[in-house]
């Protein structure tokens, strides 16, 4: 008889006065649209407010929580999305008695996401002190003044901390979001999940690509379609000099253009990609590390797990531990 499944993971995100209502929608949107195979969640997400009472949005509305902050100690994860409030609130490190006191519910082992500005109020309550993190690379400056202790990042998409996570602005909620699901559940669930809700699965480089800088206009020469060309190309080596070439461009120009549109280096993005490629391998099959090594580009596998530490963490034996899925009925033969 199978096992019965586990209860779906509790989500509770926290809206503050003032809530931008964009973010606040994200992880609902996001971990709602994460299933098993029979359809059933993986995620419970409920809204909560700081006195269960309506919060004021951002946008000229309110919204009605159904909860009110005694949820936060029984959730698994706690999303705080951000406000244009907590910048002003977080100039002398104070959050208010009320936030201070809803944030003191979370309980040990549970995992602490903030969306955008919504670190003001993980750094204020100390929860970023002497990590890794990141926020609206606009607020970076102001952030970094008034939380020196923080290893702020304003390059990246989202910083994963462990038990302490981080997005940028805005859409890097779903960004973050869908690590997440990944994270929990594999590259499989975490891209239906995506396809549901229309997004991108992952999307290359990070914030940089969109620290004030112009778009190129279409008549411009771009990248993108190396990048393409590229991926389709990922379990042989390619050289610099190759990419260049492909993109009818020199070297220090791609190295300059590629940069500026994908936020990394050309060198970091494919590493990237093949890590990712071996990921995929780790979940779905049962080919040898050596195998997974050479069909991602690695060459060996020696490499691939020094660049899988460096990325993820963890060893690839480990990542298929955690993530290589066997049917009930692959048991059963």
């Amino acid at each position: 008889m199978p096992p019965s499944a586990p209860p779906p993971h509790r989500v509770a995100v926290l809206a503050l006065d003032g809530v931008i209502p964009f973010e606040l929608g994200i992880p609902s949107r996001i971990f709602g649209a994460a299933l098993t195979e029979d359809g059933s969640p993986l995620y419970d997400v409920r809204v909560c407010t700081l006195d269960g009472g309506p919060a004021r949005t951002s946008d000229g509305f309110s919204i009605a929580a159904a909860h009110g902050p005694e949820i936060l100690s029984e959730a698994d994860t706690i999303v705080v999305p951000p406000t244009h409030e907590l910048r002003t609130r977080a100039e002398d490190g104070s959050l208010g008695a009320e936030l201070t006191a809803a944030l003191e519910r979370i309980r040990p082992g549970a995992r602490t996401v903030s969306i955008c500005t919504g670190a003001y109020a993980l750094a204020a309550a100390g929860l970023l002190d002497g990590r890794r993190a990141t926020t609206h690379w606009y607020e970076a400056a102001h952030f970094r003044s008034l939380f020196p202790r923080v290893r702020l990042d304003e390059d990246v998409l989202f910083v994963d901390d462990g038990d302490v996570l981080t997005s940028a602005g805005a859409a890097a909620g779903v960004d973050l979001c869908l690590h997440l699901v990944r994270r929990d559940h594999g590259s499989a669930t975490a891209n239906q999940a995506a396809r549901l809700c229309v997004v991108p699965p992952w999307r290359d480089g990070g914030q940089a690509q969109y620290i004030e800088r112009p778009v190129p206009s279409p008549s411009s020469a771009t990248t993108a379609p190396t990048r393409a060309w590229a991926l389709q190309r990922l379990d042989r080596p390619l050289t610099l000099a190759e990419l260049a070439a492909h993109a009818g461009m020199s070297v220090r120009t791609f190295t300059r253009r590629f940069r500026d549109e994908a936020g990394t280096t050309p060198g970091q993005w494919l590493t990237a990609q093949r890590v990712e490629v071996a990921k995929q391998l780790l979940e779905t099959s049962d080919l040898t590390v050596d195998h997974i090594a050479d069909r991602s580009g690695f060459g060996s596998g020696n490499s691939l797990r020094q660049h899988m530490r460096a990325l993820v963490g963890i060893s690839p034996a480990a990542y298929r531990r955690t993530f290589h899925r066997t049917t009930d009925e692959e048991y059963a033969r």
